[in-house]
């Protein structure tokens, strides 16, 4: 169980409206990612599936109950947060028990669903120690684990690793991802990361000032954009955005994936190469052009291009996207 569905949700503060007429579906199971830029709505919108905001309007279902008027603790819901929240004076099987503890759940049915899940995220050697006693990656696997312990219907994560270094950062998204396989729970999950909407979602809903901007697996957003600010989003290094009078084509804007941007001596683009990143195995540079300005280009290997020589582009026009005047695609 844990089917969600809002129908027409907004959320106003005052005379702000944040969120506005958000209708979604999230399959039981399903793992779902709020993306988007700060400011956005995604946080609010994932609070008030919480119960710790209400909506100003529409209706959440939870399995197709309303729940817009049940308490948070009542919702069968656990939220993990960019903070970690736990107890400094509790060990970490009392913190992830405690909810349990509270409930008045015997003791030793605490102690077995304790086990499992710090089985589950290796803590099993870290259960006696204290949160001053964990590195950052360790105290946010806690605070997952509180989360699992719970059994919830319904995981909620607020930019759970907003506050981890980049190595750390990877190694909980893949605990996370293998976690929702094991336990084939219904997860929600907000980050402003496009990267990790893109490997750990089912489906990502892009929110731009309180809106739904489109929903779709990550292949179908990068692959079939709706629109230029989805296209720029989704995507790293992001899209380049050319005119396309310039270049003959059809509508204002032409976007084209720097993998699928070439360089080549005689190419129908004139550019002057501005900066080159060498990752090992790809190299990124970066071209100055006219009237397009800065454009990335994306090459497999090592590749060695000097800062202000002069290159020529062409682009995979089979690859390409068209958008009108306002951003909207062209099909």
């Amino acid at each position: 169980m844990g089917a969600l569905d809002l129908k027409s949700v907004t959320k106003s503060f005052g005379a702000t409206d944040v969120i506005k007429g958000v209708n979604l579906e999230v399959a039981e199971g399903e793992f779902c990612v709020f993306v988007g830029p700060s400011g956005c709505g995604k946080s609010t919108l994932l609070r008030i599936i919480a119960g710790l905001e209400d909506a100003s309007g529409g209706d959440i279902l939870l399995d197709g109950k309303r729940v817009n008027d049940i308490a948070p603790a009542k919702r069968e819901l656990a939220m993990v947060f960019q903070s970690y929240a736990l107890y400094p004076h509790l060990t970490v099987r009392d913190n992830m028990g405690l909810a349990l503890k509270q409930a008045g759940v015997p003791k030793d049915k605490i102690k077995a669903s304790t086990d499992r899940a710090a089985q589950m995220l290796s803590l099993e050697k870290l259960l006696d120690r204290r949160p001053a006693e964990l590195s950052g990656g360790q105290r946010q696997r806690v605070a997952i684990g509180r989360a699992i312990v719970r059994r919830p219907k319904l995981f909620l994560f607020d930019e759970p690793l907003s506050n981890l270094d980049a190595a750390l950062r990877v190694a909980t998204r893949i605990e996370i991802a293998r976690l929702h396989r094991e336990l084939g729970a219904t997860m929600i999950y907000v980050t402003h990361d496009q990267v990790e909407a893109m490997t750990l979602a089912d489906k990502i809903v892009v929110l731009r000032d309180g809106r739904v901007e489109q929903v779709g697996s990550p292949m179908h957003l990068y692959n079939d954009p709706d629109n230029t600010f989805v296209a720029g989003f989704i995507g790293s290094p992001q899209m380049n955005f050319l005119k396309s009078a310039a270049l003959g084509l059809p509508g204002e804007t032409t976007g084209i994936r720097p993998e699928h941007l070439f360089i080549k001596a005689s190419g129908a683009i004139a550019g002057t190469v501005s900066h080159v990143e060498k990752l090992g195995g790809e190299t990124l540079v970066y071209i100055r052009t006219e009237p397009h300005g800065l454009l990335t280009v994306r090459l497999f290997g090592e590749h060695s291009y000097q800062v202000d020589s002069a290159v020529g582009l062409d682009i995979d026009a089979a690859r390409a996207f068209h958008f009108d005047a306002a951003g909207k695609r062209l099909r």
